[in-house]
């Protein structure tokens, strides 16, 4: 039987009331649990940000969106995780219906396609008229 392989978009907020090292090493921990169960296509570090509304009294919290793609038990478990830790304020995986690598690749082709036509393209020459010393006085 073949293994289901879906794509998944994660996010998780990170509480930034201790010191930068503590929210630093929660980022990473989470972000190298996806790394090591799942394909990695998108890791977005928002940074500090503020909440819509105070979550545990806390106006700020600092967001992680990463893009993944993983057997189907790998989010349950994730979510699982990042309920017990005491560092995360909120989490959420959701399933997309699209496939996230097919989709970052053609961003990027385009990318790149639209580069080379704006490198392509030459400045069209603009004549400069010459000015003379009556000119100038």
């Amino acid at each position: 039987m073949e293994k289901v392989i879906n794509s998944y978009e994660c996010m998780f907020i990170v509480d930034v009331s201790k010191t930068e090292e503590v929210t630093e090493a929660a980022v990473n921990k989470f972000t190298s649990l996806i790394e090591a169960n799942a394909e990695v296509i998108d890791v977005a570090k928002w940074g500090k940000r503020r909440l819509a509304y105070p979550i545990n009294d806390m106006p700020e919290g600092y967001y992680v969106v990463v893009t993944f793609k993983s057997e189907p038990a790998f989010p349950a478990e994730f979510e699982r995780l990042a309920n017990i830790d005491e560092n995360l304020l909120r989490s959420m995986v959701i399933r997309l219906d699209y496939d996230a690598a097919e989709r970052k690749a053609k961003k990027a082709a385009e990318a790149a396609a639209k580069a080379a036509e704006v490198v392509t393209e030459a400045p069209e020459a603009v004549e400069v008229p010459e000015t003379t010393e009556a000119d100038a006085e």
